[in-house]
């Protein structure tokens, strides 16, 4: 064990532990004195709990996981389907499942792995053949809708679009014509731009339309991005206040715990997915660079990974990694600066929430165990993934 965990990329290791630091920080000036203080605290509590899922995935040979891939995904939509029935709503999202001690799991955070551990066995049974358009693109595109049209129906827009984000990048680097990367490009495009043309031409009829079945809410995250003067006061409020947080921090910040927004309440869930707005107003655009700074050197240092693999799985593991992490960190920052939808995602490592950094810290885990196990031969795959399945 001690000699595969001195080939930890510990670069990668520091970067956690400083993410650590500034989200107990952050979330400490938050919360403090207000209803969620103390949210601090479970927080590291979750970061504990994170330190062990990444430990516990660097030391698994990351290619067990690639082999039991195609169980992983049907337990995956299992726990997707469930939430569906007995699951719990928080913040309008219905996708939480409640467990023992009063802990919750949101399965839909826990599928973003499991989907690119599955994308990447299909991938890697292709071995360096171009992929076919029925046979390969369209499979794979109904492997990722399934998920995203479930979570999509438990009102998750956030998580359900990263889904699309990591099949896209997947397919960019599993070798896809690029033909097909160019109609599909061209297709996309052209239902995205029809869409907002759309939304902001037939406003007052979408909005009868969503109200009529129960989905009005959704007016009050696309509204103020894309018709801001139609938007309602209670659905710019967000947005508004997150932008003025912004503009307020300047270069250098108000001071840490002198955010007058974020003290005086202004901004909702500031503790959670507002957590950057906490960043921008206390410590300005500089401290705002910096935090973007170790979000690149984290991600240079899995592309080095990748770079340094010998075989087809752990490069696709590292590219579906990064989709996820760019999406989450874009769609957060882009959201309240005006260039993206307000949705529920949250801003990775920063961000109070258990299952999200539990996530996360087990894909940088994953990655870790590409950088260890990579020189192994499959005999000694065989010999550890039977020792796991015999319980020794």
């Amino acid at each position: 064990m001690l000699s595969k965990m001195r080939k930890t990329d510990f670069v990668i290791v520091v970067i956690l532990l400083m993410f650590m630091l500034i989200s107990y920080f952050e979330i400490h000036s938050a919360t403090t004195g207000k209803k969620y203080d103390g949210y601090d605290i479970r927080m590291m509590e979750y970061y504990a709990v994170g330190f062990v899922a990444f430990i516990g995935m660097t030391l698994i040979d990351y290619r067990i996981f690639v082999k039991y891939a195609t169980y992983i995904y049907l337990f995956g939509i299992a726990l997707l389907i469930l939430v569906l029935f007995v699951g719990s709503t928080i913040n309008n999202a219905e996708g939480w499942l409640k467990l023992p001690g009063g802990l919750s799991l949101q399965p839909a955070e826990l599928f973003k792995l499991m989907l690119i551990l599955s994308i990447t066995f299909v991938l890697v049974k292709k071995d360096k053949v171009r992929l076919s358009f029925w046979s390969d693109v369209v499979p794979l595109g109904l492997m990722t809708f399934v998920p995203f049209a479930i979570v999509m129906v438990q009102n998750d827009l956030g998580n359900a679009m990263s889904y699309i984000v990591i099949l896209i990048g997947l397919l960019w680097i599993g070798n896809i014509k690029f033909t097909h990367a160019l109609i599909g490009f061209a297709i996309v495009s052209l239902l995205v731009s029809g869409g907002i043309f759309g939304y902001i031409k037939y406003h007052s009829q979408i909005s009868t339309y969503l109200t009529d079945i129960g989905r009005a809410h959704w007016m009050e995250r696309i509204d103020p991005w894309l018709v801001p003067e139609e938007a309602t006061e209670k659905a710019i409020y967000h947005t508004k206040n997150a932008k003025l947080a912004i503009a307020s921090g300047g270069m250098t910040g108000e001071g840490y715990m002198k955010g007058t927004s974020v003290q005086s309440e202004r901004v909702p869930v500031v503790y959670s997915d507002s957590i950057f707005v906490v960043v921008a107003e206390e410590f300005g655009f500089i401290g705002s660079s910096i935090l973007l700074l170790l979000y690149f050197i984290l991600i240079h240092r899995m592309i080095l990974i990748s770079l340094e693999g010998h075989d087809r799985a752990g490069p696709y593991i590292v590219v579906g990694v990064i989709s996820m992490l760019l999406y989450q960190i874009f769609e957060n920052i882009g959201m309240f600066i005006g260039i993206m939808p307000l949705t529920g995602i949250t801003l990775p490592f920063i961000s109070y929430g258990g299952t999200s950094l539990i996530i996360n810290m087990a894909s940088i885990g994953l990655i870790n165990s590409i950088r260890i196990h990579q020189d192994e031969t499959n005999d000694d795959l065989f010999l550890l993934s039977s020792s796991y399945l015999l319980g020794k």
